[in-house]
């Protein structure tokens, strides 16, 4: 491990942690140092901190963050970011609100303290001129999609709570990071937002980013580093497969069928049966009638809802892994077997599988951090689920898998995205006796817009800028798709259906 140690950029000493010595350098950027350290030393992890926080460093945490060598993870106790607020502006992902209390992913890095492997940083040809924490943060920025895991880690310091004033964009650097980060229509959707939302004008700093080019990083480097983590755990790969169903006996039979045919068998499959009328009995009959090389749990309820399926099964199990499926899904036969590979590799605490429709194209081809959930395609470590539920005020709306994902996340709990082992989703019809539940405002003249489950799991989830900035893209997306074509009225419209989703958001938080 090296350690480079700064003050504002400036590299005042670097420390060979591994051989307990200091490392010579020329003088140079702090970036340009970073590069020359990882050529000379190819296989160590390099760490920079601050010179205020070099007593607060926590090194003993450091082998335990960094326990595979695909990860980048920083730490800024200070309340600010080194992009402002405005960011949530142009990105509507859980990476741009971070929980600093907890391990938490997201590509905002800070110069304060953090570290990456040498093996990264030679994978990349790109080398900034840029300011410090700009370069860290573009490199997370253009590396997380790539399959780099990056993280804000409280563990790198001793007392998180320390004093630290972090270095701000200015905002030309702010509009410089949209242009080349995202496409060139959000830096003009930004400079509208700050014009809308913060009454300011920065119209030469959009001028000014329009003369940047968008820098990409070749992901085929980044394949070639070949990662296994260090952390073992303890835990044997018994499993809990959870299963909501209603009406669906034949789709639910073939499910089972795949389960008893894994090459690494579950010890317990818990379904929960709804009916919501009266006076019936299961129609499961073949849970009974066959023989299953696992533990079958059936409960049976009249009350509906996948929400409350799901919390009943959750509140089952016991095993050490636990598998969220929906009852319509074609599972392999190599699938666990497959799973515990990746999340061994990995040593992933939450995984949400490729779960995808007859026909449809692979979105993506790479295990990287998922910004949403998968409650019928994800496999979770059962210690990392205690004390979370599913949220019944999303019951019968959108919205409730990306929630059970943030109270991970806010837990401390990364969600991975694994493209194989995948998953077919039949999407099979809804069964014949499901009823329709009358939500409260559907009777309303004026419907709101977005649903209110929606604006709730914004609003308990994103920043206010990101708020904003997802109200000014509806604006725009939801003109094409409704009648009123007249600017002016389609605008006093618009601004009353997004009151009156605000309204009926704050009435299912206070459960009305």
């Amino acid at each position: 491990m090296i350690i480079i140690y700064h003050q504002d950029y400036k590299v005042l000493s670097i420390w060979n942690k591994t051989e307990e010595k200091p490392v010579e350098f020329p003088q140079q950027s702090l970036q340009q140092l970073l590069f020359f350290i990882a050529k000379k030393f190819p296989s160590s992890l390099i760490v920079w901190c601050h010179n205020s926080q070099k007593d607060n460093l926590n090194l003993e945490q450091i082998p335990s963050i960094f326990h595979h060598k695909k990860i980048m993870a920083s730490y800024n106790p200070s309340e600010n970011n080194y992009l402002p607020d405005s960011i949530g502006y142009v990105e509507e992902t859980p990476f741009i609100k971070i929980n600093k209390e907890v391990h938490y992913p997201t590509w905002q890095m800070s110069s304060c303290v953090g570290g990456i492997h040498a093996e990264i940083l030679n994978s990349i040809a790109e080398k900034s001129t840029n300011d410090f924490d700009y370069f860290l943060n573009s490199i997370a920025k253009k590396m997380m999609p790539l399959g780099l895991l990056c993280y804000s880690a409280p563990e790198l310091l001793l007392n998180k709570k320390t004093s630290f004033t972090s270095l701000k964009a200015t905002n030309l650097q702010l509009f410089k990071f949209v242009k080349q980060h995202y496409r060139t229509r959000w830096v003009f959707l930004l400079f509208l937002d700050l014009i809308l939302y913060e009454k300011k004008v920065p119209i030469f700093s959009l001028i000014g980013s329009l003369f940047y080019k968008r820098g990409n990083f070749n992901s085929k480097l980044l394949d070639t580093v070949v990662i296994s983590s260090s952390k073992k755990g303890n835990h044997e790969e018994t499993i809990d497969v959870i299963i909501p169903t209603i009406g669906r006996k034949k789709y639910l039979y073939d499910v089972l069928s795949d389960l008893r045919n894994q090459t690494h068998l579950p010890q317990k499959v818990i379904i929960v049966e709804q009916n919501p009328l009266p006076e019936t009995t299961s129609e499961l009959d073949y849970l009974q009638t066959e023989v299953w090389p696992f533990e079958i749990e059936h409960i049976f309820t009249h009350q509906t809802g996948a929400c409350n399926a799901r919390n009943i099964a959750l509140s089952k199990i016991r095993n050490n892994w636990v598998f969220l499926a929906d009852d319509d899904i074609r599972i392999p036969p190599d699938f666990f077997e497959q799973a515990f590979e990746g999340i061994n590799t990995f040593a992933a605490d939450a995984v949400t599988f490729n779960c995808y429709r007859e026909g449809d194209r692979q979105a993506f081809e790479k295990i990287f951090q998922w910004i949403t959930f998968g409650s019928g395609c994800s496999m979770v470590r059962r210690e990392v689920l205690e004390g979370s539920k599913f949220s019944m005020k999303y019951e019968f709306g959108f919205g409730e898998d990306a929630d059970y994902g943030m109270q991970l996340r806010n837990s401390g709990t990364d969600v991975l995205y694994f493209p194989q082992p995948s998953l077919l989703h039949l999407k099979a019809p809804v069964g014949g006796f499901r009823t329709k539940l009358e939500l409260p405002w559907e009777n309303d003249v004026l419907q709101p817009k977005p649903s209110p489950t929606v604006m709730l799991y914004k609003l308990e989830h994103f920043s206010s800028k990101q708020l904003w900035g997802y109200k000014t893209i509806l604006f725009f997306k939801f003109y094409r798709l409704q009648p009123i074509k007249n600017p002016i009225q389609y605008y006093k419209n618009f601004q009353k259906r997004w009151q009156a989703s605000l309204f009926w958001a704050q009435k299912i938080h206070g459960y009305f």
